[in-house]
């Protein structure tokens, strides 16, 4: 990354409290570096940086210390959906009350179970902010987004999803609902004007590409149909049910905001999930929709669905028992019938998030070109939707949401 990404008031100074609470014996800093912490089209949301820093302790030795901050874009259309998404507070929100409260309550059962990094608090930071523990230094890592995750990793985070959820749900049935700011993910009123501006910009260049896929004519009607009332009728889906199995969804469950760390014989130890920014209550559909279509192997992602399925809902049932859940368990079937009622979220997936995990790195894989319609917005756009990864999967998975009626308008 440019240096000139690394705001001019992100110096040293503001780590001196993180290093004293964390890093024992800590005298003085040697020497501070802010670089990008992401490469090309992994990172969307926000700035990433890695911090290393040279940490001077009280004995005169040296230790190597990083951290990860995520910081906003300043660009006007990141500023606009800011206005009404503040996501940075949701993450905070997220790190400093929620994860915390998710982890004790399975420590109360006897179980240790960690959802994701630490967090701190800078001082005197000029804007919104989210400081980090460095996971990499554990050993933590993603997955090649390409390839997608094969059996061994999906099932690994599908019980993660499930401890998260399991967890969520019984805080609602114990203490009431979380905080407001966490609730809604973006499906708040006033995004709508803005997320309608984005999917006609991108809907038009995805038409145009679906005329060119093969086996298009058995849905492409219904897609064009879908197309000017997908944002209204994703925010009818948002609406949470009281009849519904609810948790706290992740919101953004794609294979880049999963970590995986490895024992030495490469066997996964433990799973991490990163990028609480959009949480939002309401189905499991969601979030298992998100990850099944984002982020799984072309060859499993439809032969291997219903499976990856029964894994989830058997590791749910397990920790919901685990947690003593007050309420009926949901059954397998609930669970396949909320995915069925929730089919629209799963086009909403393979049409945007899945595009953005199959495109081929490159510099122009930004937010503003994700979501915008300047030239070089739509250009990105027709090499998501037109490259021949995207292809391959996204012609099989529009004929499976055609047969699983997530194309009609209801």
């Amino acid at each position: 990354m440019a240096a000139d990404k690394v705001p001019e008031w992100f110096v040293a100074d503001l780590f001196e409290d993180v290093l004293k609470s964390s890093v024992e014996g800590y005298s003085k800093i040697r020497s501070f570096k802010a670089e990008s912490g992401s490469a090309a089209g992994d990172n969307y949301a926000t700035i990433m940086l890695r911090v290393h820093i040279e940490a001077e302790l009280q004995d005169g030795t040296i230790k190597q210390v990083s951290y990860m901050v995520k910081l906003p874009h300043q660009s006007d259309v990141y500023k606009e959906m800011m206005k009404h998404t503040n996501i940075f507070h949701i993450e905070r929100t997220m790190y400093n009350e929620v994860v915390p409260e998710m982890e004790a309550l399975y420590k109360e059962a006897g179980v240790e179970i960690t959802f994701g990094a630490k967090s701190y608090d800078l001082t005197n930071a000029k804007t919104d902010y989210i400081a980090l523990e460095d996971l990499c230094i554990k050993g933590f890592k993603n997955v090649n987004r390409l390839e997608g995750l094969d059996q061994v990793h999906t099932e690994k985070v599908l019980r993660k999803l499930a401890q998260w959820h399991a967890a969520t749900a019984v805080r609602v049935a114990t203490k009431g609902q979380y905080p407001e700011i966490v609730l809604n993910g973006f499906f708040k009123k006033e995004n709508k004007p803005l997320m309608n501006e984005m999917i006609n910009g991108m809907g038009k260049v995805f038409l145009k590409c679906c005329a060119t896929y093969e086996g298009h004519e058995a849905y492409i009607d219904k897609i064009k149909a879908l197309q000017p009332v997908v944002i209204d009728e994703m925010f009818k889906l948002g609406e949470v049910d009281p009849m519904d199995f609810n948790v706290l969804n992740h919101g953004d469950s794609w294979s880049n905001n999963i970590m995986f760390q490895y024992d030495d014989n490469g066997k996964i130890k433990e799973v991490y999930m990163v990028d609480y920014q959009v949480s939002k209550y309401g189905t499991v559909a969601q979030d298992l929709l998100y990850l099944l279509i984002s982020s799984t192997k072309l060859e499993d992602k439809l032969s291997k669905f219903d499976y990856y399925v029964k894994v989830y809902h058997d590791s749910l049932v397990e920790h919901l028992k685990i947690l003593k859940y007050s309420k009926p368990l949901p059954s397998l079937r609930d669970i396949h019938k909320a995915l069925l009622r929730y089919g629209l979220f799963a086009y909403s997936v393979a049409t945007g998030v899945m595009a953005a995990v199959l495109v081929d790195p490159t510099e122009s894989a930004s937010f503003d070109n994700f979501v915008g319609d300047s030239e070089e917005g739509a250009n990105f756009q027709l090499k998501m939707y037109n490259n021949a990864r995207y292809r391959k999967h996204i012609e099989m998975v529009l004929p499976w949401l055609l047969n699983r009626g997530a194309l009609d308008i209801n």
